[in-house]
């Protein structure tokens, strides 16, 4: 199959991205992944009816690193990339059939202000949450 191009915009994130390193060809690579969701309208007046539509997406290297330093629950992004299968054989044999999202390009809409007050949130609610060692 042939790689879709996807849009994604004015999403905002669900939760925090999730980063960690794999083995790649030439060695340790990033990897993180962040659920978007946007939210769609569909119909007009009184019938008008909104739903989530909520995609988990892939992010590689660089573009990986930055995204786990800069964004968390509540950002807000469009989001460009491909659509793929990626099927696979399951422990018993099975076949399995997925399709995942990678980004190719990513916009933060956020401002800086918007970024770091959002950051100092999170951090303080993490040490909030830390027990009192004495």
């Amino acid at each position: 199959m042939a790689n879709i191009q996807v849009i994604q915009r004015h999403a905002h994130l669900a939760g925090a991205v999730k980063l960690e390193f794999v083995n790649g060809r030439e060695g340790k690579l990033a990897k993180a992944v962040l659920i978007a969701i946007s939210n769609q309208h569909r119909g007009s007046g009184e019938d008008r009816e909104e739903r989530a539509v909520s995609i988990r997406w892939t992010l590689w290297g660089k573009q990986a690193e930055h995204a786990a330093e800069y964004l968390g629950k509540g950002s807000h992004v469009n989001l460009v990339g491909r659509l793929h299968n990626n099927n696979y054989q399951d422990a018993e044999g099975g076949e399995v059939y997925a399709i995942e999202f990678t980004v190719e390009d990513i916009d933060y809409l956020d401002s800086k202000a918007e970024s770091e007050a959002r950051r100092s949130r999170h951090s303080h609610n993490s040490e909030a949450s830390q027990p009192a060692t004495a």
